[in-house]
């Protein structure tokens, strides 16, 4: 195994990270640069921990930069050290994009299954509709010949009674008797109550 070789005495410092945060919180482009520098690697590292996406960790990283950039002035000292508060945005941000995508996916799961299922009310209505046809045809056959034409032409042809009884030749009281009483007949033999 190799030893790391050292070329100089003691490590360098690093930036003094909260000079630098008020520097960009007041706008300096070159104090955001070292404090990009200082940062973006954990940053990173935290949020591919999380991501597990490259692609995606370089993108979420790169926006919690522009986040820090933009909401500079919002960095609290009493609160916490800069790393720590940079490190919670990227954490953060990486969380919401994971919550994010399994909202995505979720939806899409959910359309899918709904696309797949059948329509079960048009179908039942399509079932009972054919089912309420065979009950009526069934039923207009039990009626008297002279009552199933006349309901035949009334309610199937649309003709109004007066001309029900002008195409069979007979009396309009007769035409609306027997009407009468075939529609009794229909509503008993389907069930209807009145």
């Amino acid at each position: 195994m190799k030893e790391a070789v050292r070329l100089r005495g003691a490590p360098e410092p690093g930036p003094d990270l909260q000079e630098l945060m008020h520097r960009v919180a007041g706008g300096d482009h070159d104090a955001f640069a070292s404090l990009y520098d200082a940062v973006s690697g954990p940053v990173l590292g935290l949020v591919r921990s999380v991501l597990r996406d490259p692609a995606q960790s370089e993108e979420v990283a790169q926006e919690v930069l522009v986040e820090v950039w933009r909401t500079a002035a919002r960095y609290r000292a009493e609160k916490g050290g800069v790393m720590t508060w940079v490190l919670t945005l990227g954490h953060r941000r990486a969380v919401d994009r994971v919550r994010a995508a399994q909202a995505a996916t979720d939806r899409e799961q959910r359309a899918a299954l709904l696309e797949r299922m059948p329509a079960f009310d048009d179908v039942v209505e399509q079932v009972e509709a054919r089912l309420d046809r065979e009950q009526v045809r069934r039923c207009v056959r039990t009626l008297t010949e002279i009552q199933r034409e006349s309901v035949t032409l009334a309610y199937y042809r649309g003709l109004t009674y007066r001309e029900v009884a002008e195409l069979l030749s007979v009396p309009l009281g007769t035409v609306k008797t027997r009407l009468r009483d075939g529609l009794i007949r229909l509503r008993d033999c389907l069930g209807v109550t009145a």
